[in-house]
C-alpha cells in the first residue's frame, strides 16, 4: 500500500478580483488600473469570470511596498520588468532609489492657514493662495482645509521675505513660474551631457546588478556638482548684474550715465595678472542726451556696443586714412572749428573724451555713430601734390 505523505501540497490560491483587493488592501479600481498599466498580469479567464492567484496577490504587496518607499508607478513598472526578464533587482533598486530619492536636504514642513496668512502680512490672499497650490510652493492637506505641506521650507521663506520688501504676490508666483521654466532647462542639459559622456554605456543594453550598482554610485557621486555649478554661475552673475545696475540707476540720478562696467576678466596667469585689454572695462562719463539717442535708437541692450563700434570705426577710419594717404594731412575734427579737414562727426573735442557732436553742430546727433557695416560717407578727393581743404564753414 502506498503511503500517504505528511504534508500533502497545499493547493494553490483562487481569487476573485474582489478577493484580492479584500487581501492585498487595494481597491478593485486600483487593480484593473495596474492592469492597464501592465503592472500586474492579466488573470486567468474561466468561462465569464477571471482567476487570480497568489503571484498577483505577491506582486499587488510588492507595488504597495514600493510605493511607500516612494517609487512612482514608471520606476517601479521598469523594476517589475527586470524583475520577470530575470534580472537582479538589488542593483537595480539602487540605482532608482538614487534617483527617485530627495535631490535636496530639506523636510518637509506644516503650516496653518492663520500662520500662513501672518508670514505673508496679516492679510488673507485667497488667490495668491491658490496660486500657490497650483505651483506646489502649498500642498492642500486632505480633511484638514485650513492647514497645507510645505515641501521646500526655504522657497517660501524666500517668497514671504520677497512679500515683506514690497513685491506682490502674484509677481512673486510669476517670477517662479518663469524660473522655473529656464531651471528646468538647466537640468535636462546637465541631464543630456551627463547621460552622453557618463551613463550612455549602462543604458546600451539592461544593467547587471554590479553595473547598476556602480551607476547609482555616479549618480551619488554626481548628484550635488548640479546645483554646485549653477550656485557658482548665478553668484557670479549677481555680482556682475548688480554692479551694473547701481552704476546705471545711480548715474542715472546723478543726471550722468555710467556705460555698465564688468569685473576685469583675470589671465590665467595667476592672481593679481593685469587685465586683458580685449575684455576689460573702464567706466567712461557721457552726456545723458548722447546716451539716451542711441539707446532710443538700438535699444538699451545694444546701447554699449553701439557707442564701442561707432568709436573704434572712427579710430580705424583715420588708420586707414593715415596709411593710405601718408603724406595728406589730416587734421583731427574739433567742434565748432571752421575749415578742418576731418571726418564728419568725430567722438568727442579735444580735452573732452567722447562728448560725440558733429563739427560746427553742437547739441546734434553725432553723424559718426552709424551701425556697424554702414559705408562711410564720400570723402572730396584731393589732387595730387595738392592738400586735401575742407568745405568752405557758413561763417565764410
Amino acid at each position: 500500500m502506498n503511503q500517504r505523505s505528511e504534508h500533502p501540497e497545499r493547493p494553490a490560491a483562487e481569487y476573485r478580483i474582489e478577493d484580492l483587493a479584500h487581501h492585498s488592501g487595494a481597491t478593485v479600481r486600483t487593480i484593473r488600473a495596474y492592469q492597464d498599466r501592465g503592472l500586474l498580469p492579466k488573470p486567468e479567464r474561466r468561462g465569464r469570470a477571471n482567476v487570480y492567484g497568489d503571484p498577483h496577490l505577491a506582486r499587488l504587496r510588492q507595488i504597495s511596498g514600493l510605493l511607500d518607499r516612494g517609487y512612482t508607478l514608471a520606476s517601479i513598472k521598469e523594476l517589475l520588468d527586470a524583475w520577470d526578464t530575470g534580472r537582479g533587482l538589488g542593483g537595480v533598486l539602487g540605482l532608482v532609489a538614487e534617483v527617485d530619492g530627495p535631490w535636496t536636504d530639506e523636510t518637509a514642513e506644516r503650516v496653518t492657514r492663520a500662520e500662513l496668512d501672518q508670514r505673508f502680512g496679516g492679510v488673507r490672499d485667497d488667490d495668491a493662495v491658490d496660486d500657490a497650490v497650483e505651483l506646489g510652493v502649498l500642498v492642500r492637506v486632505p480633511g484638514a482645509p485650513d492647514e497645507f505641506l510645505v515641501p521646500s521650507p526655504r522657497e517660501l521663506s524666500v517668497a514671504a521675505e520677497l512679500h515683506l520688501a514690497g513685491v506682490p504676490l502674484l509677481a512673486i508666483s510669476g517670477h517662479l513660474r518663469e524660473l522655473r521654466t529656464q531651471v528646468e532647462h538647466i537640468a535636462g542639459r546637465f541631464l543630456d551631457f551627463t547621460t552622453e559622456h557618463v551613463f550612455q554605456p549602462y543604458f546600451d543594453h539592461p544593467p547587471t546588478d554590479e553595473e547598476a550598482t556602480e551607476a547609482a554610485a555616479l549618480v551619488r557621486r554626481l548628484r550635488p556638482l548640479a546645483q554646485q555649478t549653477v550656485d557658482a554661475e548665478l553668484a557670479r552673475a549677481m555680482r556682475t548684474l548688480a554692479t551694473r545696475y547701481l552704476h546705471r540707476h545711480l548715474g542715472a540720478a546723478a543726471g550722468v550715465d555710467v556705460l555698465p562696467p564688468a569685473a576685469a576678466e583675470r589671465r590665467a596667469d595667476g592672481p593679481g595678472a593685469a587685465p586683458d585689454a580685449d575684455t576689460a572695462r573702464e567706466d567712461v562719463r557721457l552726456p545723458v542726451r548722447t546716451v539716451r539717442a542711441v539707446r532710443a535708437l538700438v535699444g538699451p541692450d545694444s546701447t554699449e556696443a553701439f557707442i564701442a563700434a561707432a568709436a573704434e570705426r572712427e579710430v580705424q577710419a583715420r588708420t586707414m586714412d593715415a596709411l593710405i594717404q601718408p603724406g595728406a594731412a589730416r587734421t583731427t575734427g574739433t567742434a565748432g572749428t571752421a575749415g578742418t579737414a576731418g571726418t564728419a562727426g568725430t567722438l568727442g573735442t579735444a580735452g573732452t573724451a567722447g562728448t560725440a557732436e558733429a563739427p560746427g553742430t553742437p547739441g546734434q546727433p553725432p553723424e559718426a555713430l552709424t551701425p556697424p557695416g554702414t559705408p562711410p560717407p564720400p570723402q572730396p578727393s584731393a589732387a595730387p601734390g595738392e592738400n586735401a581743404e575742407a568745405p568752405p564753414s557758413p561763417a565764410e
